[in-house]
């Protein structure tokens, strides 16, 4: 558990950001609608922006493209102030935050609050202090490996504070299996190989996103997808150089290269 100290900290951290405007019973989508993965040619969508969701790493060498949709996630939730709260275990695997990176990305470093806490005891008590708050549109909460104290009471207390401050949660697991949860809507991810803009430019960072499940009914599919910057949006990769759709039920490519780091 995070010391009175270092929860004071935080609370005056979160007092320090701008006012913002609740977003509850608001919904946002991933991006413009696309023509894959299901039998309509069309995604679910329609996610709530008060709520707890969890991202999956699919393998560990995958925790940069979980924290990346992540990013993604919050970014489409809201326009307001995100807070990422890392666990400092799988520091050196998962890598760390790198202003130029997150400036690519499309975020403005100064509209992010970054805490490091030191186990997942700690990640999920700052993660509901943070949420419970509603300072921030999003809050990210960054965790490596297993642990008991990711427990349905746990995953529970992240849904009603997300509730309370009107603000979206993502949890993210990298390292780990999956366990009982209440989030709204658990995913796991991948990194997809990164197509080549016009002139060889470097390619949009690419996901292959698997929804396994939602409390809203939507059922299981698997996306590939592309964080466009210009949009602030997860585009199909048609919208860059007309690839064909990845089918539904078709396992992550085992040999899918890394995105940039946000």
């Amino acid at each position: 558990m995070p010391t009175p100290a270092a929860l004071s900290q935080i609370r005056q951290n979160l007092a320090a950001l701008q006012p913002r405007r609740p977003a509850r019973g608001k919904t946002f989508q991933l991006g413009p609608e696309v023509r894959q993965g299901r039998p309509d040619g069309r995604r679910p969508d329609g996610w709530r922006a008060d709520a707890l969701h969890e991202v999956l790493a699919a393998a560990p060498r995958h925790a940069v493209a979980a924290q990346g949709f992540a990013l993604a996630l919050a970014m489409r939730a809201s326009p307001d102030a995100i807070v990422w709260i890392a666990q400092s275990g799988g520091r050196s695997e998962m890598g760390e935050l790198y202003g130029p990176g997150l400036s690519a990305w499309g975020l403005d470093p100064a509209n992010l609050l970054l805490v490091r806490v030191p186990d997942a005891a700690a990640l999920l008590a700052s993660g509901e202090e943070a949420l419970r708050s509603g300072a921030a549109g999003a809050v990210i909460l960054s965790g490596w490996g297993e642990a008991k104290a990711y427990s349905l009471t746990a995953s529970r207390r992240l849904m009603m504070a997300a509730q309370t401050g009107s603000s979206l949660g993502v949890l993210v697991r990298a390292n780990a299996q999956p366990a009982p949860s209440a989030a709204e809507t658990r995913w796991s991810v991948a990194a997809a190989p990164s197509v080549p803009l016009p002139a060889q430019a470097p390619g949009r960072p690419a996901f292959l996103a698997r929804l396994l499940r939602s409390r809203s009914g939507a059922p299981p599919g698997e996306w590939r997808l592309e964080w466009d910057r210009e949009t602030r949006a997860l585009v199909d990769p048609a919208a860059s150089g007309g690839l064909v759709s990845l089918p539904a039920d078709r396992p992550a490519a085992s040999g899918s290269r890394r995105p940039h780091a946000a």
